[in-house]
């Protein structure tokens, strides 16, 4: 079987795990495994190359490097809000044109729409830049709540560990499932994650404007347990049910139902993390009446279970039923 050649390009300031991430599922010869990749890292300039970790890497490969590529990973991007250099955007343009693999790890994703190779198609990034990318790039699909988007000739993952996760698939997708398991087991890795990254993002902090639905939405957080309604919202704040949806859109971008619902699996969620009551009480607790309803919902909004989502967070311990 052909060696599949892997090229990082790196990025000034390069983040260190994010090459890390591409480095060690590519670059490293494992006992007992036969190699199917070699692995090279290049830069626009080569030379001296600073990282975020405050040590500088020698790099001394250049952009010629893409040429013999079988797959480009571009390992984070630390400065997506500024325009890519013309040259690093030609090569990857010309790198992609001949049919290698585009691959982008966190931040990355937004040097590869800069470059228009995620027009129209769906990509992911951290959660944190979801927003941002979607802002700044409107032909782009943007699916904040993933893990990682493979399209074959582009791929794109989530923040920091989900880059593991994406070098993972991709080698599955290269050398099969078995290759794919040793490399994981080597690495005290699972093979293949559940759920989306949003079950790991921590809820933003409300923003409301003076005058706003500020009162309402603090009402309604101290009573989650109970059954309330858009009508009980409605109600609280003086409002037609009707003209409660047009503030709850323009303030909040949602229905007051989809609130309801997001801060009822938000309070499931800080109590699976916190505690050990069972998944009926925190349904009662968080107003979603019983575990069969609670587990719907919570795999519905973050693709994995009550129980798994506690076991992430729990280091592996039992988790009550």
């Amino acid at each position: 079987m052909a060696v599949h050649r892997v090229v990082a390009l790196v990025l000034p300031p390069q983040s260190t795990f994010e090459l890390a991430c591409a480095a060690e599922v590519f670059g490293v010869r494992r006992p007992g495994l036969p190699v199917r990749y070699e692995f090279e890292v290049c830069a626009e300039h080569p030379g001296r190359t600073p990282t975020l970790a405050g040590y500088d890497m020698a790099v001394t490969a250049g952009l010629t490097a893409l040429d013999a590529a079988d797959t480009v990973v571009i390992p984070g991007w630390q400065r997506p809000d500024t325009p890519a250099s013309p040259a690093v955007v030609r090569a990857l343009r010309l790198a992609h044109r001949r049919g290698t693999r585009i691959v982008a790890i966190c931040s990355g994703t937004f040097l590869l729409a800069q470059a228009g190779l995620l027009d129209h198609r769906r990509a992911t990034t951290h959660w944190r830049m979801a927003a941002e990318l979607a802002a700044r790039f409107p032909y782009v699909r943007v699916d904040p709540d993933t893990l990682y988007v493979d399209h074959g000739d582009v791929a794109t993952s989530a923040g920091t560990a989900a880059g593991i996760d994406l070098c993972l698939h991709l080698v599955r997708a290269d050398q099969g499932a078995a290759y794919a398991a040793q490399v994981a087991r080597h690495m005290v890795m699972p093979p293949h994650r559940e759920g989306g990254q949003l079950q790991y993002a921590a809820p933003p902090p409300a923003d409301h404007p003076p005058g706003s639905l500020a009162p309402v939405l603090d009402w309604v957080t101290e009573r989650l347990h109970e059954p309330l309604s858009a009508d009980d919202l409605a109600s609280r704040a003086g409002l037609s049910v009707r003209t409660l949806a047009r503030r709850f859109a323009g303030q909040l971008g949602v229905s007051p139902g989809q609130w309801l619902l997001g801060k009822r699996i938000a309070a499931a969620q800080a109590l699976l993390e916190e505690t050990d009551l069972p998944v009926e009480a925190i349904a009662a607790r968080v107003g979603l009446s019983s575990a069969t309803n609670l587990r719907r919902r919570f795999h519905r909004a973050l693709r994995t279970t009550p129980t798994a989502y506690r076991r992430a967070f729990r280091g592996g311990e039992p988790s009550p039923p």
